[in-house]
């Protein structure tokens, strides 16, 4: 029987990247599975989304996914490479140090994560104006005023370059559920239960073979619960 194993990661931090080297170094799955889909893949792999901005692709972006999912893909890209210039990080280092390991050792590479389209056009849908604004409110103060956010919270000191501890992520998660509840169904809790399936799928399909996945830090106690227990998410 193959075992399966979950990385919780941060996408900016060094420690997750030395983490996910040690781990496939050290024990070779057979099966990498990672918190993407194919545009977001082949994004990190070409930096597609940057020529497209150089190629005026605006208008068919907002027309393909929504003014709210195009927003919050600015958004969320800026306010991303602000936290990662602090440490002098790159975003997404996390899932382009496990694509590099699986092709340095020739393990087979799995795409788990929902397609962004579609979660984007239903961010699109279902956000609200007002929670939007509260969304891009609390981006601004964290990265402009981090310190004082963090004492809101009980944080004392936060090593932007270590993956947040467990109750820290759960305090942060719950946050979410609460202030902006559209934003926690879509981009965490469909996305969590997408990846359940496929995985389950994957394991279900190579029972004999040891699988790593590699996901973001909020995703990882959802995803261990889902397939440790075996039921429909």
């Amino acid at each position: 029987m193959g075992k399966f194993t979950i990385i919780g990661t941060s996408h900016i931090a060094a420690e997750s990247v030395r983490e996910i080297k040690k781990f496939i170094d050290e024990n070779k799955p057979d099966i990498v599975a990672v918190e993407l889909d194919k545009k977001r893949f082949m994004a990190l792999l070409t930096k597609k989304i940057t020529e497209n901005k150089r190629k005026g692709k605006s208008m068919y972006n907002i027309r393909r996914i929504g003014v709210k999912g195009y927003l919050f893909v600015l958004l969320a890209a800026w306010g991303t490479k602000k936290l990662a210039d602090l440490i002098g990080a790159k975003p997404g280092q996390d899932m382009m140090a496990a694509i590099a390991l699986a092709k340095k050792h020739k393990l087979q590479l799995a795409l788990i994560d929902q397609d962004i389209d579609r979660t984007l056009q239903r961010f699109s849908k279902y956000l609200s104006w007002r929670e939007g604004w509260h969304f891009i409110v609390d981006i601004f103060m964290a990265i402009f005023f981090r310190k004082r956010e963090m004492g809101k919270l009980g944080i004392k000191h936060l090593d932007l370059r270590k993956v947040p501890p467990n109750e820290l992520i759960k305090k942060l998660i719950m946050r979410v559920k609460v202030r902006y509840p559209n934003i926690y169904k879509v981009l965490i809790h469909e996305r969590n239960v997408y990846m359940a399936k496929v995985l389950r799928l994957i394991i279900e399909k190579n029972p004999e073979k040891d699988i790593l996945a590699v996901v973001g830090a909020g995703h990882e106690d959802y995803l261990k619960k889902a397939i440790s227990i075996g039921k429909k998410a």
